[in-house]
């Protein structure tokens, strides 16, 4: 691709943040070296290996590249018969077959990402393992590239023998020095190595009587570095057993050397893969890093489109960046930019061309979810000044030559971005030339985003189909730009109003805009205009959200409400099928008693009474017993019908089940229009008629089963009266109250319970503080009954 377009990017600095994140020199420079494809069909398989890369990384067990060694050199000279390599390219050679090794069976673990595993199987395959190879490097090279003493027995022999050689010369040497007198000695002697030998240091006029062999002499000519004549043997010795080491260990690099031959295009091969692995885990790091979104790949002719867009080398200088939106329909083939200066115009449009290089590159980009992004056959970009003095080229020059290489070379396929279109000359005509340059590539199709301040060239969306204008938001009471694309909007330049708040005269900012064409100014209200309304209507949007918002969790509120009250429903019920089957089976024990009693007086006709009286009894407690398991297994609240209750409206004087408040019965007292006034014990209330229910009189063997389910959201009474109550009597009824009101979203409960003793206030005090739907309560105020009512504040 265009190798100016790509510079003026900056897409090499981009690649360098990408080759930070390699492990290997090799994997590092492979990444710098990448440049865009327009091959559509190879990038996305290479975007699809990326996101396994990206995956196998991300995963739970995680995975980060092995060490991975320069070997190259070594490898070429591999091919030639009986060179050996050297003990560190040994070592090397070993590093890269356990990191071959290591990454092979990474690749083929079942218990990592499955998806990404089988999309890197390709480069698994071409890893070698040779674990006798490696393990023979492992055991004749250290960690720092030596040869090791345990890489065969004769070099473990010779190296114990030139040890303790040496060992013994330095002891015959330090002995030979103190026998010396003091005039021949010199100060701090001690046993030293010249050219290989051992020697001692002596003055130099005791060279006649100390003999021997002179290997060295001090700076200053007084001091030589003598070898006597008693040393010189075991000296030779040690130098035959010196050289006997080095035979030894060319002897086994070349012996290792030999077992890497006939691996040679295995071990290239891994090399290569693992290289190749390197610059897909540094990609795959970069797009965790910078939270990058994979992008769908389209023809240009489809448009694109880029969501939460950044500029990569602005978040790797960890500043704050504003993400952009933009949507290029498939007929829209120029985007013109509009906007004040300082506005992000050029960093925009460099991001746009670094995503769709990034991109064709094969590295993911900082782009959001739900990105199109078109696959160029080439990018054109005239960004920034060029001016050249060598060249003799001003900046206007620099850039119509930019200018006329897009326009020989773009296509219809092509990227091409422009910035400060038509500047560097005179307004009209830099006007009338970038208006026909964008008429050009728009009839030819080119994908074309210009940026520019020219007026003139606003009004072209209105005159050249697929020219659409586009801002960057610029905030007029702060003079400070926010860096939001609105498409469809050409910008305002704000020259004057900059001018007018850094305090320039008013008289020459009315003289200068008196000097602005009526059209200019006709423009620049009507953007004014735009810009104002554009933002009423972004606030009652936001407003609008907010109130949808509060409406949501006050929705929720209401179904958590709803919850717990459906909740309580069911442990009533529970309860009261379970205190019923217990009175069922009571009865049925008295009915036993009883008849126990009557087979003693009666006969045969008694006997059928006794037994239709046992169906009865068991039949009941059956259904009980059946209608609880069901309750126990579901969990769910059940319908049931009063056994006592009749579907006759009820009439005062009559006794009535409240549903209101699960199995409680009162008498009726009075009705008062809709409503009737209800008598439970001392307790009077006043409830709406349609929660009534008729019940028949009492009798000993009754049995209320409550009726449950969907209770009236407005059947709660916002007053209960516990005077005259006991302490032990109110615990239920102050409960299903409160039942009641929840479910009736009352805000609050006024709970009258008298002074007298306080017993009453206390023991209700106690148990609201124990009730979570209570959001607060108090003693009521002077004119709401003081001391002797509670009020109470529910969630």
């Amino acid at each position: 691709m265009n190798a100016h377009a790509l510079a003026v990017l900056e897409l090499p600095g981009v690649l360098a943040l990408v080759a930070d994140r390699a492990s290997s020199g090799a994997g590092a420079e492979r990444v710098r070296a990448l440049r865009p494809t327009d091959d559509r069909a190879a990038l996305e398989a290479e975007h699809a290996r990326l996101a396994a890369m990206r995956s196998l990384v991300a995963s739970d067990l995680g995975w980060s590249m092995e060490p991975i060694p320069a070997l190259g050199a070594a490898l070429g000279r591999l091919r030639v018969e009986g060179v050996a390599w050297t003990a560190p390219e040994l070592l090397a050679g070993g590093i890269l077959l356990r990191s071959s090794r290591r990454t092979r069976e990474t690749l083929r673990d079942a218990k990592r990402a499955p998806v990404a595993v089988a999309m890197l199987a390709a480069l698994a395959v071409r890893l070698v393992v040779a674990r006798a190879v490696e393990s023979s490097v492992e055991r004749a090279i250290d960690d720092d590239g030596e040869v090791k003493d345990d890489a065969s027995p004769a070099l473990r022999r010779i190296r114990r023998e030139l040890r303790g050689a040496e060992g013994e010369l330095v002891k015959l040497l330090e002995r030979y020095m103190a026998r010396l007198e003091s005039h021949q000695q010199v100060p701090d002697m001690s046993v030293t190595l010249r050219n290989g030998r051992y020697v001692i240091p002596i003055r130099r006029e005791a060279r006649a009587t100390v003999g021997g062999i002179v290997h060295d002499t001090s700076s200053t000519g007084a001091t030589l570095f003598v070898e006597p004549p008693a040393a010189i043997e075991a000296g030779n010795r040690i130098r035959e057993l010196e050289t006997e080491e080095v035979r030894e260990v060319d002897r086994i690099l070349l012996e290792l050397t030999g077992a890497f031959r006939p691996l040679h295009a295995e071990v290239a091969d891994s090399l290569e893969a693992l290289v190749e692995l390197d610059t897909l885990y540094a990609r795959a790091r970069f797009a965790i890093d910078f939270r990058c979104a994979p992008a769908e790949l389209v023809s240009p002719g489809e448009g694109f489109v880029v969501r939460d867009g950044r500029h990569p080398l602005l978040l790797a200088r960890a500043e704050p960046v504003v993400p952009f939106d933009l949507e290029i329909l498939p007929g829209e083939r120029t985007l013109l930019v509009s906007g004040p200066n300082t506005g992000g115009k050029t960093v925009l449009l460099k991001a746009l061309g670094l995503v769709s290089a990034l991109i064709q590159c094969g590295i993911t980009a900082p782009v959001g979810p739900e990105s199109r992004v078109a696959v160029f056959d080439d990018m054109f970009a005239d960004v920034g000044d060029e001016q050249s003095i060598e060249a003799s080229l001003s900046t206007f020059s620099a850039h119509l030559r930019n200018l006329s290489e897009i326009l020989h070379r773009a296509t219809a396929n092509s990227l091409v971005l422009i910035d400060e279109l038509g500047s560097g000359t005179d307004p009209l005509e830099g006007a009338a030339l970038g208006g026909a340059i964008l008429e050009e590539l728009t009839r030819r199709g080119t994908q074309t985003v210009a940026t520019t301040h020219l007026g003139a060239l606003k009004e072209l969306a209105t005159e050249v189909p697929g020219v659409v204008n586009a801002s960057l938001q610029f905030d007029a009471v702060q003079l400070a730009p926010t860096y939001r694309l609105i498409k469809g909007v050409p910008g305002r330049s704000y020259g004057l109003s900059i001018a007018r708040r850094l305090a320039l005269p008013d008289d020459v900012l009315a003289r200068a805009e008196e000097r602005l064409p009526r059209s200019e100014r006709d423009v620049e209200a009507l953007l004014a205009d735009l810009e104002r309304r554009g933002e009423a209507l972004r606030t009652r949007e936001t407003l609008a959200a907010q109130i949808t918002e509060d409406g949501r969790a006050r929705a929720a509120r209401l179904a958590e409400r709803e919850e717990h009250v459906r909740a309580r429903e069911r442990e009533l019920e529970r309860a009261a099928r379970q205190e019923t089957r217990r009175y069922l089976l009571d009865a049925r024990a008295e009915i036993e008693r009883t008849i126990a009693g009557l087979r003693s007086v009666g006969g045969d006709a008694m006997d059928a009474t006794i037994r239709e009286a046992r169906r009865a009894a068991e039949r009941l407690a059956g259904e009980q017993g059946a209608a609880l398991d069901d309750l126990e297994r579901d969990d769910e609240p059940r319908r049931a019908d009063t056994v006592a209750a009749s579907t006759a409206a009820p009439q005062a004087g009559d006794w009535v089940d409240l549903t209101t408040f699960g199995d409680r019965r009162g008498r009726l007292l009075e009705m008062r229009g809709a409503d009737g006034v209800v008598a439970v014990g001392a307790v009077k209330m006043t409830l709406p008629l349609v929660t009534l229910r008729r019940a028949r009189e009492q009798t000993p063997a009754a049995v209320v089963v409550p009726i449950m389910g969907d209770l009236p959201e407005v059947s709660a009474p916002s007053e209960i009266d516990l005077r005259g109550l006991r302490v032990g009597e109110i615990d239920d009824l102050l409960m299903q109250a409160i039942d009641a009101a929840v479910r009736a979203d009352l805000r609050s409960v006024r709970i009258i319970h008298g002074k007298g003793t306080g017993a009453l206030r206390e023991r209700v005090t106690e148990m609201l503080r124990k009730e979570s739907r209570v959001k607060s309560h108090r003693t009521g105020a002077f004119n709401e009954g003081g001391t002797g009512v509670t009020v109470v504040e529910l969630r």
